[in-house]
């Protein structure tokens, strides 16, 4: 046996070596995500057959329970042109939906800003906050139907009392949700700040607005919700075109089935849009929810 193979034969093999192939993991977001098809899907199917059950044992009349099939029909009924009848009342269901919308969208739009402006005042400014926090708490505890009757007094039946009654809805959540995540910003994250050389603009824009981002999306959601809540209520007076208003008209004439399709309009759209929020304040704030 030669020196060389004595040698090779004492001294372990350092080079490196390739990793044994790895067999690809059963993917779990896979499974998470067909998890979160399926429970929402398994629900709704034993919400309609629990639905169904409880229309056809005849404890309550069709008037008060209609089984799902008659809800189905009205939505068809109220969706499209039938007997020479447009929708319900001259309007499809998607232009009510819609015409809604844009009130939401004005309405809450401007309470968000509202909140936003002065829940950061309120956070920054102590003296601020003293003097408005009760009247916006006051303001949140007071059902929208408390105030309607007034606004209409003071402004007509036309768009702008529903505007405003959306308006004051959606402007307390916001606000009191930007005025407790600004007082919660850490006073070392301001002093460091400061200590930096940052001005009273660079900290609210570099801290307090970043700290604060997470806890303004969830009062936007919280708003959005609000003021679909009270959705129906604006629309009581002159509210047609719009879903709330033929909600109310609907009842009116005991009209259950439409009822019935217009809460289950504004709640799938009210979903909707609450799932868009939660993917801009997902891309806006990736951080939240991470240490």
């Amino acid at each position: 046996m030669s020196t060389a193979s004595t040698v090779s034969e004492a001294v372990p093999d350092t080079s490196p070596t390739e990793p044994p192939a790895r067999r690809p993991p059963r993917t779990r977001g896979s499974r998470a995500s067909v998890r979160r098809f399926l429970l929402p899907f398994g629900s709704l199917l034993l919400f309609l057959v629990l639905w169904q059950l409880l229309a056809a044992g005849g404890t309550w009349s069709e008037t008060l329970v209609p089984p799902p099939a008659k809800v189905w029909d009205a939505f068809i009924d109220v969706s499209t042109t039938h007997d020479g009848v447009r929708g319900y009342n001259g309007t499809y269901l998607i232009e009510h939906l819609g015409i809604s919308l844009q009130r939401i969208a004005l309405g809450a739009g401007v309470g968000v800003a509202l909140g936003v402006l002065f829940g950061l005042i309120m956070g920054t400014v102590g003296w601020v906050r003293s003097l408005f926090e009760p009247w916006i708490t006051f303001l949140r505890t007071l059902p929208p139907l408390a105030y309607f009757s007034l606004l209409i007094v003071w402004l007509g039946i036309n768009e702008e009392p529903k505007v405003t009654l959306l308006a004051v809805a959606a402007f307390p959540p916001v606000a009191v949700s930007i005025t407790t995540a600004v007082t919660a910003v850490p006073q070392s994250l301001l002093e460091a700040a400061r200590a930096l050389g940052g001005s009273r603009w660079d900290v609210l824009k570099d801290v307090v607005v970043p700290s604060a981002l997470p806890e303004t999306f969830t009062g936007i959601r919280l708003a959005v919700g609000v003021a679909y809540s009270s959705l129906v209520a604006a629309e009581l007076v002159n509210g047609l075109p719009g879903i709330g208003g033929m909600v109310k008209d609907a009842a009116n004439y005991n009209n259950t089935p439409v009822v019935l399709v217009g809460i289950i309009a504004i709640g799938v759209s009210g979903l909707i849009i609450d799932g868009l929020l939660l993917r801009l304040e997902r891309a806006v704030v990736p951080w939240r929810g991470r240490a």
